[in-house]
């Protein structure tokens, strides 16, 4: 692409506006990768970036894209407090992590995910754990 006078003050605006970067690629026909060199190259102004920092991580603050994303409840939090403003998830020992084992057809309107206590560093509990993965066989066995 050249980049003409009149679409680097488009991509200024663009960019002045909030929009992402891959809305800006998509309205002057180009790369989310091009507009974000050209930003580069013009020196604009740093935006926060959507990936969560281990600094945010630690301040609690939700990036942009947490933000966005709805709270999940879990078992020891009802919804509404995950989801009114100012209420802090319990500290990680404290947390019950749910089985994420689905049950049924996703589009059903009775489709959801199993919800007993999931092993220690496992998103399934145990039933599900033994279904979802396949002990290694040595070698030596198969060659027996």
């Amino acid at each position: 692409m050249e980049w003409t006078e009149e679409a680097i003050d488009r991509l200024r605006a663009f960019w002045d506006e909030g929009l992402p970067t891959a809305e800006i690629g998509r309205r002057l026909g180009i790369s989310k990768n091009a507009v974000v060199g050209k930003v580069h190259r013009l020196d604009l102004s740093a935006r926060p970036s959507p990936i969560p920092t281990a600094e945010s991580r630690q301040s609690g603050q939700p990036n942009r894209a947490e933000r966005r994303r709805p709270a999940r409840a879990s078992a020891t939090s009802p919804a509404s407090a995950a989801t009114s403003p100012g209420s802090l998830p319990p500290p990680a020992a404290q947390r019950v992590i749910t089985c994420s084992w689905p049950l049924g057809d996703p589009g059903k309107p009775d489709f959801h995910f199993c919800d007993a206590t999931a092993l220690p560093s496992k998103p399934y509990c145990a039933a599900h754990a033994e279904r979802a993965y396949v002990r290694v066989r040595d070698k030596r066995e198969e060659a027996a």
